[in-house]
């Protein structure tokens, strides 16, 4: 993947989403598929999309009993993916399960600490308050269960960087300098991103929401 840039296309609407993939086609490495659109356009939707030519990224955060995340692993090997997100936290089995039942092409990276929780949030639900300190723990989990990477915000990918050397890092929560940081809590610019590590940026509203998404993908391309 030469451009690490994936845009992240969050709409339920398959026509809207692929209006939008054609205008950033030249400017993007591939296309963020999430969990709004997968369950309003399932397999057809990521079809059509995956028409465009751009490699996809199905971002649906699968997290399960190890059996149930593998079957559901198996059913989107026909679509081919480039990358399939697993919640880390699904634990060592899980992540086996799922590595193993993914297509041979796709990497299947485990999300550590979602960029819309802070130091705050975690104490909240029962986990160790520093985001930190929870990511390496995951890292080192996701890369002993095979997986080929994680997902984890800017913030600390530099730390899981040196910690696994040949992991594949997906960096959500990207916001370029003096843009809108909305719902998300732990964001970097992209060029930082890339500085501390990341292999994959993953970025939606400062493109899907700019009057020229093309334009805003290719400004933010020029700062790598």
């Amino acid at each position: 993947m030469s451009n690490p840039i994936f845009v992240a296309v969050d709409t339920p609407y398959l026509d809207n989403a692929i209006t939008l993939a054609k205008k950033v086609k030249g400017h993007v490495g591939g296309i963020k598929l999430g969990l709004e659109f997968f369950c309003a356009n399932g397999h057809h939707g990521v079809h059509e999309v995956a028409k465009i030519g751009l490699p996809i990224f199905l971002d649906l955060k699968l997290h399960d009993i190890p059996n149930t995340v593998a079957k559901a692993m198996h059913a989107i090997n026909i679509l081919e993916p480039a990358v399939v997100t697993i919640h880390a936290s699904g634990g060592r089995a899980m992540m086996e399960d799922a590595k193993a039942a993914a297509g041979k092409n796709t990497k299947v990276v485990g999300v550590t600490i979602l960029t819309s929780l802070n130091d705050h949030d975690l104490g909240r639900i029962g986990m160790e308050n520093n985001a930190g300190a929870q990511v390496e723990r995951l890292a080192d989990l996701a890369a002993e269960s095979g997986l080929d990477g994680i997902v984890c915000s800017g913030q600390e990918v530099k730390a899981a960087h040196e910690r696994w050397k040949n992991g594949y890092f997906v960096v959500p929560g990207i916001r370029p300098s003096g843009g809108k940081v909305g719902d998300q809590k732990r964001v970097v610019t992209p060029r930082q991103a890339m500085d501390y590590g990341a292999s994959m940026l993953v970025i939606g509203r400062p493109i899907t929401q700019a009057p020229d998404p093309d334009q805003a993908a290719r400004d933010i391309d020029s700062t790598l």
